[in-house]
């Protein structure tokens, strides 16, 4: 597999992982709108994480202003499948659209928390 496919499918798996252990904290705690609102923006970040991969190979072996304009499309996309939660939570009240934003950067979480746990693991001075 190649080395950008393991880290998309570690990174989206420990994103849907944490958010469904939050998420259904929040549910069992007797805060349905909020879990559900985690698990959804969750899901939509993963998505939107797969997307930017399989945008990439779009963008080579074009001339600059067709690359340019298949990189927007893209874009585009890519904030329209991100506000899908936000407005099913601002327009339909199916869950918390705070707990939903909050989820649509978990994928961004689980790398940052990542690199957070690799840097604290690997500091000077740290015996092996």
């Amino acid at each position: 597999m190649a080395p950008h496919r393991e880290a998309q499918k570690k990174y989206c798996f420990r994103a849907i992982t944490s958010a469904i252990l939050v998420g259904g904290g929040l549910i069992f705690a007797g805060l349905p709108a909020l879990g559900k609102g985690l698990v959804a923006g969750a899901l939509f970040s993963v998505l939107n994480f797969i997307l930017i991969a399989e945008s990439l190979p779009h963008k080579l072996g074009k001339s600059r202003r067709k690359a340019a304009a298949v990189s927007m499309g893209w874009i585009l996309l890519r904030y329209a499948l991100m506000a899908v939660p936000l407005i099913l939570a601002l327009r339909f009240h199916l869950f918390h659209p705070l707990t939903a934003a909050v989820g649509l950067f978990f994928v961004q979480l689980a790398i940052l928390w990542d690199h957070f746990v690799l840097a604290f693991n690997s500091s000077p001075g740290k015996e092996a």
